[in-house]
């Protein structure tokens, strides 16, 4: 068993560490907010509101934070606190040129690392059924692979240092862009006379198939599980999708990648949050349909 440092105990990273413990690893979690603190004390993990006093000795550092910048600073006060060959994991959604630099930053310290950003939501944190998208060496994948499993359902090897962030805003944008077209498909059929369940009939088995009607219908009646039948409270809130196609532009800019869709659907969801809805759940979009905005 290891001994892990996690940093961000936050909606993800709280319940993330939580199965860590749960597998028998000891682990070490620190994050800014009290509350968070307590949360992951009562699942058993040993909690300081300093990152830099559970990193001495860990084998394992895994950070969950909110952007790029935080996790360069984070990776730039612990590293040289850490052990020699630790690996560092980053499960951030950050940029891609971020997740590269942090690399780098490991390397020059006698570090390996992990880039793996998760998909899943808060339910797969809690649950253990996250999908993880690495970038890193082989050696340091396999290294990394039974924590993963501890956490995760679906792992996912996509290349070297930073291609799993590369993968994470790639599956993210065809998520926001088939969420809105969904959602207009469900606001016509409206408008058409259809039920709910009668397009939803159809297009769960058609070729209109997606993950966003099987799965996280944005409608309330055919998935009883989706976030429509609860008020639309957040799975995945609109302010971390905006936050990931807003990602999907820089990296389409730098890498010279048409992608027009993706920057409708950025667009879209940025009015959206601005409207005031950038706390409900990103399917919440068809109510911004309905009143005819775009």
């Amino acid at each position: 068993m290891s001994t892990i440092a996690f940093i961000g105990l936050g909606n993800m990273g709280g319940p993330m560490a939580a199965n860590l413990v749960k597998a028998g690893h000891t682990v070490r979690g620190a994050d800014l907010s009290a509350a968070a603190r307590e949360a992951a004390a009562a699942q058993g993990v040993e909690v300081s509101g300093n990152a830099a006093d559970i990193v001495p000795g860990a084998d394992v550092v895994i950070t969950m934070l909110p952007n790029g910048r935080l996790v360069l600073a984070v990776w730039g006060e612990t590293l040289p606190l850490a052990k020699k060959g630790a690996l560092f994991i980053d499960s951030s959604t950050i940029d891609v040129d971020s997740a590269r630099k942090a690399h780098e930053m490991a390397a020059a310290a006698g570090m390996i690392s992990l880039d793996a950003p998760v998909s899943g939501g808060v339910g797969g944190a809690a649950a253990g059924t996250l999908t993880f998208m690495v970038g890193g060496a082989q050696e340091a994948f396999e290294a990394g692979r039974p924590l993963l499993e501890a956490m995760g359902k679906k792992i996912v090897r996509c290349g070297d240092a930073g291609a799993g962030q590369a993968a994470k805003i790639c599956n993210n944008m065809i998520l926001g862009i088939s969420m809105i077209g969904v959602c207009e498909a469900f606001a016509m059929g409206e408008k058409l006379g259809l039920s709910h369940q009668a397009l939803f009939d159809v297009a769960s088995t058609s070729s209109g198939q997606c993950w966003s009607i099987t799965s996280y219908c944005p409608v309330p009646g055919p998935v009883p599980t989706s976030p429509a039948n609860n008020g639309y409270r957040p799975g995945f809130a609109v302010e971390l999708m905006l936050k990931d196609l807003k990602l999907a532009q820089e990296a389409a800019a730098s890498a010279g990648a048409t992608t027009p869709l993706g920057a409708a659907a950025a667009a879209i969801y940025e009015r959206f949050a601005a409207a005031g809805f950038g706390g409900t759940d990103f399917s919440g979009i068809i109510n911004y349909l309905r009143e005819g905005r775009s």
